[in-house]
């Protein structure tokens, strides 16, 4: 960045499409020689011959006109180019010499915009990772999150708006994710050891690594805090080039600018504040003596206006006065500091208060350096010499000490002095070699009197030397370095005459001495005296270059300071000593006239001299008058059109920076536009204004503001109106008021439409609170004064209008995203397809209404219900028109349905609203016309099932599903209803397990499950027809199981009654499916036929003793059947029976052809056929019927009634002894019989019951008499456990 003194050319650095070149040197030409050659192009155009002269006069009134009217657009860009450098000019003093204001701290940090770019950079990232491009690892549901997020909120248009208004940075994008994620990880189900804290921190880190993409984090964290230290605070040279950027000033421009204000130069500006504030204050004085006072809203006001006006002048004093004085250049640091309202004011009329003596002090920093001697030749060279200096007569400080042949020492020396004329001595010695010598020898001296403006350099200075001294032409080579003070603000040799002080003409000693920011004194010193001989307070006097005055002997060129009742005559030898004097003294008086140098000291080329020597300045600056710029008097110009041009500018350069402002000024703009305002005078009120104008205008071109802004500025008006004071101004121009009232309008309508259009002004709740914010400034501004609020049903009326129209304005534009027209000539498949799309993004609507603005308006939920009301209502014509087309007995709405009632009835406003009636409205009658349908669907394939049923277990067909078809559903004819597809079949999971029902069954237990899972998917509303529903289905359900346990059961017997009744008798594996049937309907029925109510749990009580009752029955028919076979069995062993014809001839022929061959005995033949009937069926039942119980009952009953059976038997033979074979028999089957029932799960107290100790006691008896007989007749056969089994 170049030196803002440099006077270096720089143009190259301007915009071209800001400030053309051409045309601004052609409007700086005379108007004249356009005119004449304008003039005499028809001369020589028009011709004798009609209509070609007519032609060429046509067209060169038409030339004439373009050329008029391009002079006046270039008269009015000169007329703005000089204005915005007049502005300029303010703005540079202003941040040259600031006292009221400093750039604020404690502002909110901007964010950085998002554009469009970076936009479509962050979609791409988000969809790289969405497609598994990218490295970082993630779950299914932040992947789900992810996408929510970049499917609802990247790709909104609402979005893209957001960007294009510069209202979007990325913080939006981060607090938008992770307002969505804390409700999803909210719903998330506790895990063990895992917080869900740290879930959401690992996600949004996670989305933070995916939002940066391949970035370089390091260059772009320099980057942030770069922009950050410039939006917290900028230095001189950053704000002139900032305001060089928002006023179009070209970088040379600034620079001439910069050297003839004479920014660098602080006197010269404080000197500027005191002559800015002196005109104010005589402007005042002049308003009041000719009342040319501005309208105000009462007479009154009037003499208040110039009461106001002094104060702000004199509280601009106070605080200029309360700044210390320092000194000023190139590196000058001000120090800011914002003055208090508590200061007291300086009186300027008082002259009272006399400056005395004491009160100037000056303190003087001194510099010696001895370099070195010359001209000692009579000493020896091996002599030792040094110096020594003392500043007015104090410390004495010496130098180290050289040999005579080489006396140089560089040595330096500090003293401070409060001596304007101080007197140094610098001595020379040799040590003395005398034994009696008490001090060294001295070899010479040299006395002199420095001032701040002598040389700095070394120099040679003859020496004093002793009478005694051999060597007379003894030199030393010193410098003096005295250093000005700060408020030293020149100081020289001058001859002065006065009335007062100085009546005498002499050439004295005089210091420009500044003892505060307002108090400046001229004195006059002597020699080695720290007070001044006299001194004049330069308050009040005017200070000008004056002709040679005769009679006066001394000084060449003259000037005077004039006061009422005294004149001061001063004159120099030089002119440009004369110049300076008269630049400094007129800084210090505050005079508004600027004494002009004479004619012929014009070209003078010194700092605050004449600037009309040559310059590169371009024509159209020089056109400018950079002289008129610069010493034009502020109090003359109207700063308050000067100010509002400036802020308008201002906030133009701010929203087209890269910070997402919204409206919010930078630190350094803020605090330019604050001097501006203190050091210029301009109201408050205006300021708020037209700050006001400013941010609606951009409101109303679609740019984001923040409504706090809008707040403020309001507020600030409407109390300054309403006479309230904020800024201590008590006086109201009609114009402010005026302008007021227009803004009132202006805000109300503006106000009203963001509130309407919500959704696009404040698209997902961003700005944070701005939705909130800007209902409370409806509010502010509907109030007609200060204090009276407004009614509460005014603002709900206003608010309900607002959201009644942004329903309809919602609706519209959500047609419009989604595509969807309502051609009546479309397919009902077309229409509800796009009905239910429709429904989809209406609930999305809402949702994000609910989620992102409802807090907005948390004062008014009602009417937020209403809105939506009104919004679902515009949707309801569409859905009852798409309704009506659809084919009778068609179940495709059912869900549109679930998916509008599953919103509704978990939102406490809409819930049982008016829509949501409607729509149960429009669904009763097909969900009781659907459950009747099905009631007669189910009823009909229970009748046609049954008759076709094969009784093949389900598990046995899928076990076998490559021969074998699944069940379907039966054939059903086109009317009834299918069930709905968004219900997954409940029946094919059991499938697999363990089901061994019917096809029949199965098909009936999952229409009834599956219709009643429908119901309750449906989650009705309405409590009484929702318990109707239940209650009707439950119903249904048990009607329906009861008649299959019928059918089951009337199945089962005609089965038994075709059964064998041999030891080939193997249980059917129908029975068994039979057996299942029943027990899946048991385990049905709790769940599908179970109401709370008492007389739906009666009814149940009844299915289950059906249930029960049929159990029983098939069970006994089944050991009926196991008895029967054992039946045969006894019956054929029967016929061995003692004193039977059939025995004694079994047994004669048996002995008698025993004598002659060897004839084979009976055989076990029926024992083991019955051992394996009962092993064969007991695994059958075993294999194919579920339940446990049922088959422990089961063989209870069977081995209880066999036992029985034989015991009887064995009790109706008590008389007869038993055959050998009937004793083998017996005993096999009675003991094979235990022990399989026991290995099937009998318990032991069953097993060992009485009939069975019976038949083991009678066996046992039985065995011992066989064996006492026959001896080893019974072939191993016994009832003793011990023995092996023969198998």
């Amino acid at each position: 960045m170049l030196d803002p003194s440099s006077s270096e050319d720089t143009g190259g650095e301007s915009d071209p499409e800001v400030f053309p070149e051409a045309p601004r040197k052609a409007a700086g030409k005379p108007c004249g020689s356009s005119r004449t050659s304008g003039h005499s192009q028809p001369r020589q155009s028009t011709a004798p011959g009609g209509k070609t002269g007519a032609k060429d006069s046509g067209v060169s009134c038409g030339e004439e006109e373009e050329r008029k009217e391009r002079e006046r657009r270039e008269k009015e860009e000169e007329e703005e180019r000089k204005m915005k450098l007049q502005i300029y000019v303010f703005v540079l003093r202003c941040v040259a010499y600031p006292f009221n204001a400093k750039q604020p701290t404690d502002m909110a940090r901007r964010q950085q915009k998002v554009n469009k770019q970076q936009l479509q950079a962050v979609k791409e990232r988000f969809l790289a990772f969405l497609n598994g491009e990218t490295q970082i690892v993630a779950d299914e549901a932040f992947c789900n999150a992810v996408r929510s997020y970049y499917e609802g909120f990247l790709k909104s248009e609402r979005v893209s708006r957001m960007v294009q208004s510069g209202g979007c940075s990325a913080s939006d994008f981060r607090e938008v994710f992770k307002k969505n994620i804390e409700r999803r990880v909210r719903s998330l189900p506790e895990i063990d050891g895992l917080s869900k804290e740290t879930v959401l921190s690992s996600w949004i880190a996670k989305y933070d690594a995916i939002y940066r993409g391949e970035e370089d984090m390091r260059r772009q964290s320099q980057r942030a805090h770069l922009s950050a230290v410039s939006e917290l605070i900028l230095s001189k040279e950053q704000l002139y080039e900032m305001f060089q950027q928002i006023l179009g000033i070209r970088k040379f421009e600034h620079q001439l600018l910069y050297n003839a204000c004479q920014l660098d130069n602080v006197d010269e500006q404080a000197a500027q504040i005191r002559r800015e504030l002196d005109g104010r204050l005589q402007l005042a004085e002049q308003i009041a003596r000719e009342r040319r006072y501005p309208q105000f809203v009462s007479a009154d006001m009037e003499v208040l206006y110039v009461d106001e006006l002094r104060s702000a002048v004199n509280l601009l004093m106070a605080n200029l006065e309360s700044l210390p004085v320092s000194k000023g250049g190139p590196d000058f640091k001000q120090k800011l500091k914002r003055s208090s309202m508590n200061n007291s004011f300086l009186d300027m009329g008082d002259e009272g208060d006399i400056l005395s003596k004491s009160e100037v002090v000056l303190s003087f920093t001194l510099e010696i350096v001895i370099v070195e001697v010359q001209g000692l030749k009579s000493m020896a060279p091996n002599r030792i010499v040094y110096c020594t200096m003392e500043v007015d007569g104090g410390q004495k400080l010496q130098t180290d000490q050289a040999e005579a042949s080489r006396p140089q020492w560089g040595t330096q020396g500090d003293f401070t002095t409060t001596h304007p004329l101080p007197s140094v001595k610098v001595k020379l010695f040799t040590e003395s070699t005398a034994v009696l010598a008490l001090e060294d020898k001295e070899l010479g001296r040299v006395v002199l009197n420095p001032t701040t403006n002598g040389p700095k350099q070394a120099e040679f200075h003859r020496m004093v030397v002793p009478k005694s001294s051999q060597d007379t032409d003894l030199k030393i080579k010193l410098a003096v370095r005295m250093d000005k003070p700060p408020n030293m603000k020149h100081s020289g040799y001058v001859y002065a005459l006065g009335q007062r002080v100085w009546k005498r003409w002499k050439r004295r000693y005089f210091v420009l001495v500044q003892v505060s920011q307002y108090t400046f004194a001229m004195c006059s010193y002597r020699e080695k005296k720290a007070e001044p001989q006299e001194l004049m307070q330069l308050e009040g006097y005017t200070v000008d270059y004056c002709d040679p005055q005769p009679g006066l002997q001394g000084g060449r060129v003259f000037f005077n300071a004039v006061k009422e009742g005294d004149l001061i005559m001063f004159a120099c030898d030089d002119e440009q000593d004369r110049v300076l004097w008269v630049q400094a003294m007129y800084r210090a008086t505050g005079q508004s006239y600027k004494p002009v140098p004479p004619p012929q000291n014009k070209t003078t080329n010194c700092r605050g001299g004449s600037l009309n020597q040559a310059s590169p300045i371009s024509d159209d600056f020089t056109s400018f008058k950079m002289e008129e710029l610069i010493s034009a008097a502020p109090c003359h110009f109207d700063h308050a059109a000067l100010f509002t041009i400036l802020q308008k500018n201002t906030l133009q350069h701010r929203m087209k920076d890269s910070f997402s402002c919204l409206g919010w000024f930078s630190p350094g703009q803020v605090f330019v536009l604050d001097e501006y305002c203190a050091r210029y005078g301009v109201r408050g009120c205006h300021r708020h204004l037209s700050y006001l104008k400013d941010l609606m205008e951009c409101s109303e071109n679609n740019v984001l503001v923040d409504p706090t802004l809008l707040h403020y500025s309001y507020a600030f008006c409407a109390s300054h109106v309403h006479g309230n004071r904020p800024d201590g101004m008590g006086t109201v121009t009609v114009d402010e008021k005026e302008q007021f009232e227009a803004i009132r309008n202006r805000l109300i309508a503006l106000l009203d439409n963001q509130i309407t259009h919500f959704r696009y002004c404040f698209p997902f709740g961003r700005p944070d609170g701005a939705l909130k914010a800007t209902l409370s400034l409806q509010e502010r501004v509907l109030m007609k004064d200060i204090t009276t609020p407004v009614p509460p049903e005014d603002m709900k009326k206003l608010v309900q209008r607002c959201l009644e129209k942004a329903a309809r304005i919602n609706y519209s534009q959500l047609m419009e995203y989604a595509q969807i027209k309502g051609d009546p000539q479309a397919a009902p498949e077309k229409r509800l397809e796009d009905l239910t799309r429709l429904g989809e993004l209406c609930i999305e609507v809402l949702q994000q209404n609910d989620e992102h603005h409802s807090e907005a308006f948390s004062w008014w939920p009602e009417l937020m219900a209403e809105h939506a009301e009104m919004f679902l209502f515009l949707y309801q014509a569409d859905m009852d028109a798409a309704l009506q087309i659809q084919p009778v007995d068609s179940w495709d709405s059912f869900p549109l349905f679930q998916l509008l009632n599953n919103f509704l009835r978990t939102d406490p406003h809409l819930c049982n609203g008016t829509f949501h009636k409607h729509l149960q409205d429009l669904f009763v009658p097909l969900v009781v016309r659907y459950i009747d349908l099905m009631e007669s669907s189910i009823a009909q394939s229970i009748h046609q099932g049954f008759e076709q049923e094969t009784w093949q277990s389900v598990k046995s067909l899928t076990n076998n599903l490559a021969n074998v078809p699944l069940p379907k559903v039966p054939s059903l004819p086109l009317s009834l209803p299918q069930m709905p597809s968004f219900s997954a079949p409940a029946w094919m999971g059991p499938l697999c397990d363990n089901t061994n029902g019917s096809a029949t069954s199965e098909d009936l237990f999952w229409k009834l499950d599956a219709l009643q899972l429908f119901v309750l998917d449906l989650h009705w509303p309405e409590p009484e027809f929702a318990k109707h529903l239940e209650q009707r289905l439950k119903l249904m359900a048990s009607d329906m199981m009861e008649a299959c346990v019928k059918r089951t059961k009337s199945a089962f017997d005609t089965k038994m009654q075709k059964a064998s009744k041999t030891t080939d008798f193997r249980v059917p594996p129908s029975v068994c499916t039979m057996f299942n049937v029943l027990m899946d309907a048991k385990k049905q029925c709790s769940k599908l036929c179970v109401l709370d109510s008492g007389q739906e749990q009666q009814y149940h009580s009844k299915i289950d003793v059906l249930i029960d009752d049929a159990f029983k029955e098939m069970i006994s028919s089944l050991v009926s059947k196991f008895a029967a076979v054992l039946d045969g069995v006894l019956s054929k062993l029967s016929r061995y029976d003692e004193g039977t014809l059939f025995s004694s001839i079994l047994s004669f022929t048996v002995k008698a052809a025993a004598k002659y061959v060897e004839v084979p005995k009976p055989g076990m033949d029926v024992a083991d056929t019955y051992i394996t009937f009962v092993r064969q069926n007991q695994d059958i039942l075993r294999d194919h019927i579920n339940d446990e119980l049922c088959i422990e009952n089961m063989f209870e009953q069977w081995y209880t009634g066999s036992m029985k059976m034989v015991c009887v038997w064995l009790t109706d033979r008590l008389d007869l002894q038993l055959h050998m074979y009937q004793l083998k028999t017996l005993i096999k089957i009675v003991k094979k019989t235990y022990r399989d029932f026991r290995l099937q799960g009998v318990l032991d107290g069953t097993l060992n019951n009485k009939s069975y100790e019976t038949i083991y006691n009678r066996l046992t008896v039985e065995e011992a008499t066989a064996a006492v007989k026959a001896g080893d007749g019974l072939q191993g056969i016994s009832m003793r456990d011990s023995e092996e089994e023969d198998d």
